[in-house]
């Protein structure tokens, strides 16, 4: 090996040597313009208003009942975006499967680019602290940086928080006000790795109350926050990590149906 490459300043690249004022040179708008070209698409917005949906459940059940289309503008290299109507709310696009925290921000940054104004991600959880039995939601209000996409939008921190506090506390008030819905709100902890949480890991964040282990939030609330767009992240507390058989279980549809209506009360706080 190299002696100069092995013997960098820094032992640590995740969170050293980022110029996070910088530019990046390589940019979403200038991705999509070279896919639409070498694809033939239209120069088409998505909706204003879009989901991540990283389970696919949501998108499968939209599917399933034969509501949706596919969007004929969305550029992505890896992936597809249906597009819907939501009852009071009006179209909306949503994107599912994007697992995880650098495969969610690519796509944030293509949807955003390409037209959104609201993106609202709602993610499969683990239980860390129960607070109720599961299925049920948490509006997540900041998040434990325990991945690597963050690092390269914000310096150094332990969390990353919602950057717009009025529309989370607009957001919790249409979400509690639903009907046979669990809402409740708190901080998660963000891994890139769910087979390495160990024991150790889970009783450390239990000690710091975080309430539920997903994959992206921390990273969407970085780019959120360094971008000035506007993203509200959910945990859907399904699981306590498959510790008893029997778990996973989402309620009804996959959960689908009141991850729509989470959805719709998120979008109608947004235009309050």
């Amino acid at each position: 090996m190299d002696k100069k490459i092995d013997s960098a300043d820094s032992a640590w690249p995740i969170v050293d040597g980022k110029d996070h004022k910088s530019s990046s040179v390589f940019r979403p708008e200038a991705l999509l313009r070279e896919a639409r070209r070498q694809r033939e698409l239209p120069l088409v917005a998505v909706p204003e208003i879009c989901v991540l949906d990283p389970d696919g459940d949501v998108v499968r059940h939209l599917k399933r009942i034969g509501t949706g289309r596919i969007h004929e503008g969305w550029a992505c290299y890896h992936t597809e975006l249906l597009a819907f109507d939501l009852d009071g709310v009006g179209k909306v696009g949503i994107v599912g499967c994007a697992v995880g925290a650098p495969f969610a921000v690519l796509v944030a940054e293509q949807l955003f680019a390409s037209g959104c104004r609201l993106l609202v991600s709602v993610t499969s959880a683990g239980q860390i602290t129960p607070i109720g039995p599961p299925p049920y939601f948490v509006l997540i209000d900041r998040a434990l940086r325990d991945e690597g996409t963050s690092y390269h939008y914000l310096p150094g921190s332990t969390f990353a928080e919602a950057p717009d506090a009025k529309l989370l506390a607009r957001v919790e008030q249409a979400g509690r006000a639903l009907a046979g819905i669990a809402l409740h709100r708190g901080a998660t902890w963000t891994t890139d790795a769910p087979y390495r949480e160990t024991e150790s890991a889970i009783s450390l964040a239990r000690q710091m109350g975080l309430l539920a282990v997903e994959m992206e939030a921390a990273a969407l609330y970085a780019f959120s926050a360094t971008s000035g767009r506007s993203i509200v992240c959910f945990a859907h507390v399904t699981n306590s990590m498959a510790q008893t058989e029997g778990d996973f279980e989402k309620g009804e549809a996959d959960g689908a149906k009141a991850t729509l209506a989470i959805i719709a009360a998120t979008a109608r706080a947004w235009r309050s």
